[in-house]
């Protein structure tokens, strides 16, 4: 079982932010949440931290669990862990070399994300977005 945080990061129109998943990595091409691999002895939030930093160039000032999952696929089992990032610094870009999207959260039915993304999806389109975002 792999641990995975994943954000759910939002801009001043309270559209959520997607990330696609760059060449050679696992399901390249599928859209997801943007985070990573929490490393042994790490905790959650400062793994978030640490993923969203080195893939979006951003700072995380104010963040919050919101639900976890696992997800088996043919070949691996995830454990995903989604947060709302209430409050960041920074503007987010592509550090890996993604494609990025802010997508309204009623808009992410229709994108191809990520089987173990998907339960999300109605999660976030029933929160209202934080109220402070980027700072």
């Amino acid at each position: 079982m792999i641990l995975v945080v994943a954000a759910a990061l939002y801009d001043g129109a309270g559209r959520v932010l997607i990330a696609q998943r760059p060449a050679g990595k696992h399901l390249a091409g599928r859209w997801e949440f943007p985070g990573g691999k929490v490393s042994p002895g790490e905790s959650e939030a400062a793994a978030l931290a640490r993923e969203l930093r080195e893939e979006l160039g951003i700072e995380v000032t104010a963040s919050r669990p919101l639900m976890r999952l696992t997800h088996s696929y043919p070949d691996r089992s995830v454990e995903l862990s989604l947060w709302i990032v209430e409050r960041f610094t920074g503007t987010a870009r592509g550090l890996d070399g993604q494609a990025l999207r802010w997508i309204a959260p009623a808009d992410l039915e229709h994108e191809e994300l990520l089987e173990a993304d998907r339960p999300f999806v109605e999660a976030l389109r029933t929160l209202p977005p934080p109220e402070a975002t980027a700072s």
